[in-house]
Order: C-alpha cells, then structure tokens, then sequence
C-alpha cells in the first residue's frame, strides 16, 4: 500500500486554481479549502478557455477542472493544457459518474477525479495525493481504459525497459508517487525521476497514468 499523503511540509502551500462554470461550485471549493493551511487558491475560471488563459498567467500547482463547461469544455483545455507543457496536475471534480465521460478526461492527462459531493478534508486529501505524483484512479475506470485499448500485445515498447526501470513502473502503476518510489528503492528522487521520463519516453506515453495502465495490461502491475 502506497504512503498516505499527509499535509505539505511547513511553509509550503499549494498553489490551486478553481475552473468551473458555476460561480457557487467555485465559491463552494474555495471556502473549503481557504481552511487549509497547506493550500492556497490562487484564482478561478469560469470555463476552460479561461483556465488556460490563467493557468498559464499564475502556474498553479493543481487545477481543479469541471468537464462540461460552455466553450472550451474540460476535456480540450486538458488537451490545450499538454500542448503547452503546463506542469499543474489536474484534478477533475465532476458531477458526472459515467464512465464515458470520465475516461476522456484522464486520456486527455487528467491525474485523476473527485465528485462534487465530496467531503472537504477528502477533498484536500485528494489535492494533497495528487499534487505528490498519485494518480486516483478507481478500479471500473482503470478497467474501461483497459478495455478500450484492447489486449496487450505479445511484444511491445517495453522489451527494452532496464530492471530497474520496470521496478520503478512497478511503483508507479501502485500509484506512489516519486518520493516513495526514492525511498522504497533506496534512491535520490532526482534519480527516481530521470527513470521515469525514460520510461514515459520508452513505452512512447505521456504520462504516469497511461504508463500505469501500460503496467497492469503487460502483467508488470495488477
């Protein structure tokens, strides 16, 4: 079992931007998390054209994302936010349970999802996990994107991974994030992450969750 996130060190807060097109699920969000000492919102958007537009002027660390909005919706601001190489991880808070809906949203690189009737701290909990490399993703979910690529291959990208490599995969496909892999290997994180651009680059995926999924369908992970 992965480490549980627990609260960023002192004097470090995280930086969160608010992109829904309700301004009372925005405010909402923003009471709940005003009350964290480790979290800070650092600004809000009403829809993803928006959020773009302020996630790249304010460099959140996590943006908390609805899926549909008016104009941009959720998914193509994801997309926009790739293309652009914004380092924030996202966080989709949504409504919607759908598997259909929630699966583009996490090909499209969201970290992970929450629903809008989640509790606060499970809510902080959840930008705390994210914002330390997890990835949330439930077991039905994980199993659509399965589903949807179809079966693995009898050889693939990864015949060239190192040993270590797939140790760090391993890890990664668990859900823990690079500080946890550094210590459960006896590694520098510095070192922990420089194995796994190698092994976004070599499976030829853009990030820890695809390379997770990659995991669980070639039997390196369950």
């Amino acid at each position: 079992m992965p480490d549980t996130p627990g609260r960023s060190g002192r004097g470090i807060r995280i930086k969160v931007l608010l992109v829904d097109d309700h301004q009372v699920v925005r405010r909402g969000l923003r009471t709940f998390l005003e009350v964290q000492d480790d979290i800070e919102v650092v600004g809000e958007a009403s829809d993803g054209e928006e959020g773009i537009d302020r996630a790249e002027e304010l460099r959140p660390d996590v943006i908390l994302m609805d899926i549909k909005m008016p104009g941009t919706d959720g998914i193509e601001a994801l997309r926009r936010l790739r293309t652009l190489a914004n380092p924030a991880r996202v966080l989709i808070v949504t409504s919607f349970t759908e598997q259909r809906t929630v699966v583009p949203a996490l090909r499209a690189g969201a970290a992970g999802y929450v629903y809008k009737d989640i509790d606060p701290d499970a809510l902080a909990a959840a930008i705390r996990s994210v914002h330390a490399g997890h990835v949330l993703l439930q077991p039905e979910v994980a199993g659509a994107l399965l589903a949807e690529e179809g079966p693995a291959p009898s050889s693939g990208r990864g015949g060239n991974l190192t040993d270590r490599e797939r140790e760090v995969l391993h890890h990664i496909a668990d859900g823990r994030s690079n500080r946890e892999i550094a210590r459960a290997l006896v590694l520098s994180e510095k070192t922990v992450k420089t194995h796994v651009s190698n092994i976004l680059m070599k499976l030829d995926v853009a990030d820890r969750t695809q390379a997770a999924l990659w995991a669980v369908r070639h039997g390196i992970a369950q």
